[in-house]
């Protein structure tokens, strides 16, 4: 596919952004199947600063010897998903596109004061069995090579006749030998927090009104947020050069809550894990964390 590159600098403030999503809210009926929009955005220069690490680090928990967290660089790629799904060509609103799956590959070591090259594009329609779902693509280069890339999942529910190539969860579990190992005990405010350092306002994470909007009893705790805790858990001090996450969101986290993480008993190089209600019965995230310890 032939993309239309567009350089963002500056990048947009938080309140265009803000306004872009309210304009998008309604949008003409399609008659056809939708176009993949074709931008492909780009910033040239984005710093892995020191004091935007340390915020991220303490919303989910990772502790600076850890350095750079492997899902740190989702935040600074955001707005960027954001311009995509409000622009004009987005055949859908950006308001109710539900976060399904996220994908996050690392093929270098990352440090503070680092300068990634920041690009963000629809990669492919994906048809699920609830609606239309669409894959975004971020790839993050450092002096012209990829240093970091992640494949989002967004879901437009009710959507009939899906396009696109059939979703296929693959993300395997195996329940015998689980254990809990943690519980997190998740403030009111803990979406609040967490859209200060990713930008992330939606209002289902923000505000009790903004969730009821959309069908909720309460916020929800982010998809990204919940993610980070987890990978919290197990990155070791010194950084990663090799690493993989993949994740699957479940079930939402209602705020203020509990959730309890659950994986395998293993030393070695990977993680198996399920973060679960406090009970343990019902999974809200499962995910998958892949490192290369030949390489720290």
């Amino acid at each position: 596919m032939d993309y239309v590159t567009q350089i963002i600098d500056p990048p947009p403030s938080r309140t265009q952004l803000l306004l872009d999503g309210v304009r998008g809210l309604r949008k003409p009926k399609l008659d056809a199947a939708p176009s993949l929009p074709v931008e492909r955005l780009v910033r040239s220069a984005v710093e892995l600063s020191a004091s935007g690490i340390a915020a991220y680090g303490r919303a989910c928990g990772f502790r600076r010897e850890q350095r750079v967290p492997l899902s740190y660089p989702h935040v600074l790629a955001f707005p960027l998903h954001l311009m995509l799904l409000t622009r004009p060509t987005f055949p859908y609103p950006a308001s109710g596109m539900v976060h399904l799956a996220n994908r996050i590959r690392q093929h270098q070591r990352l440090e503070e004061g680092q300068a990634l090259r920041l690009e963000v594009f629809c990669e492919r329609w994906v048809a699920h069995p609830k609606g239309q779902a669409l894959s975004i693509a971020t790839r993050a280069y450092s002096a012209g090579a990829l240093a970091w890339e992640s494949d989002s999942l967004y879901l437009r529910r009710d959507v009939k006749n899906p396009t696109g190539e059939a979703w296929n969860d693959t993300l395997p579990l195996q329940e015998e030998g689980l254990l809990r190992t943690q519980r997190w005990v998740l403030p009111a405010d803990l979406g609040r927090r967490f859209a200060r350092v990713s930008g992330d306002f939606n209002p289902i994470h923000t505000s009790v009104i903004g969730a009821k909007l959309f069908g909720f009893r309460r916020a929800i705790a982010h998809g990204m947020w919940t993610l980070g805790r987890a990978l919290a858990a197990w990155q070791s001090p010194g950084g990663l050069a090799v690493a993989e996450a993949h994740c699957d969101f479940k079930l939402p986290i209602f705020l203020p809550g509990q959730v309890t993480l659950w994986n395998h008993p293993t030393n070695g190089p990977r993680r198996e894990f399920e973060v679960r209600t406090v009970a343990g019965d019902k999974p809200h995230m499962r995910g998958l964390f892949v490192w290369n310890e030949t390489c720290r």
